[in-house]
């Protein structure tokens, strides 16, 4: 059976499953009669290669991939978007990858910590439980509404907790606090939480290449090493802490690698520069560099440098992979000893 729809790249994407692979056009089609009809589209990436044809069919050599909208259960005013990945291997040897596209559930700025265990949904012991030739997207949906629930309703607890403290305060009532009630752990809460969310994971070290500047705007490029997806939202964390990258006008164009097991996850954002988060993904896809995170950040000087900015993105960032070594993973150094370069480590 085939989806109905109006849609001309869903029809393509369920033609192209109803041909090959029929299983998961079947589980698709049980997902739509779940979640509504308007619940499921094709998500038009922005990492296809420059000068691709968004219009052509599908490879089966690729993953697929398709954006599910879905209202929290108990809060139906409330939606969040998740990114499906499907892989070729999918069932039969791979299981699917999950994303939280939504950065705000509510009022409330989505965290690294919700975002990573949404990431490892079907690689985690604490997640949905994946055997081969088995179809498992409801499952790990309806896992992610669950968490994505119970974070929100915590979250809101918290905020409404907050409330009662600061209308204390402005009633300014001249009651002693009882000091028992205040224990390590609740003063150390919000301490710890910032420090979560701003440090490096252990052994990651990043490499910053020199600037460059082209009519006062700046272009640095770094890289990382990564062994696993849940690491790239803590790196990109931990640069935004610093005042002077996240007061940048682009603080954090990304791009990453990974080869977790059999499967290769990757991703990229612009981060409001059209276009360029896929450049980059380009950039490590012809060079064939795996577990590897690259960023690069833009200060505007107040001039528009049209298409030279995207050349001095792509300078940075290949700058930056030079110098962190990652270019030895496709080429023999001419001189037979460590590549060098201008620039730091942080």
């Amino acid at each position: 059976m085939v989806m109905d729809t109006d849609d001309p790249d869903q029809a393509k994407l369920m033609q192209h499953f109803a041909a090959d692979r029929e299983s998961v056009a079947s589980e698709i089609n049980v997902l739509q009669s779940i979640y509504g009809d308007n619940a499921i589209h094709l998500y038009h990436s922005s990492s296809r290669s420059p000068g691709s044809n968004p219009s052509s069919s599908f490879s089966t050599t690729e993953a697929i991939r398709f954006e599910v909208s879905l209202n929290l259960p108990s809060h139906e005013d409330t939606s969040i978007r998740i990114l499906v990945s499907i892989p070729p291997t999918y069932p039969s040897s791979s299981p699917p990858q999950l994303q939280l596209l939504s950065r705000y559930i509510g009022a409330f700025g989505v965290d690294s910590s919700l975002f990573g265990s949404i990431l490892r949904t079907f690689i985690s012991v604490s997640g949905v439980e994946w055997t081969p030739e088995s179809v498992c997207v409801f499952d790990g949906l309806q896992n992610v509404l669950e968490r994505c629930e119970a974070w929100y309703e915590d979250k809101i607890s918290k905020e409404a907790v907050g409330e009662l403290l600061r209308e204390d305060a402005r009633n300014d009532v001249l009651i002693e606090p009882d000091e028992s009630l205040i224990t390590p752990s609740a003063i150390n809460v919000e301490k710890d939480r910032v420090s979560f969310d701003t440090a490096l994971p252990e052994g990651i070290e990043i490499v910053e290449a020199e600037a460059i500047v082209d009519r006062k705007s700046i272009f640095v490029g770094r890289a990382c090493r990564i062994s696993h997806p849940s690491q790239v939202p803590l790196i990109l964390n931990s640069l935004m802490s610093d005042r002077h990258i996240s007061r940048a006008a682009h603080p954090i164009i990304n791009a990453w690698r990974c080869q977790v097991g059999n499967v290769l996850h990757q991703d990229n954002d612009d981060n409001g520069e059209t276009a360029a988060g896929s450049r980059l993904a380009h950039l490590l896809s012809i060079l064939e560099i795996n577990d590897v995170l690259v960023i690069v950040t833009r200060w505007f000087g107040g001039t528009h440098l049209g298409p030279d900015r995207f050349k001095h993105i792509n300078h940075a960032a290949r700058n930056a992979l030079e110098l962190g070594g990652f270019l030895e993973q496709t080429e023999e150094p001419k001189s037979g000893g460590r590549i060098t370069g201008k620039g730091r480590k942080r």
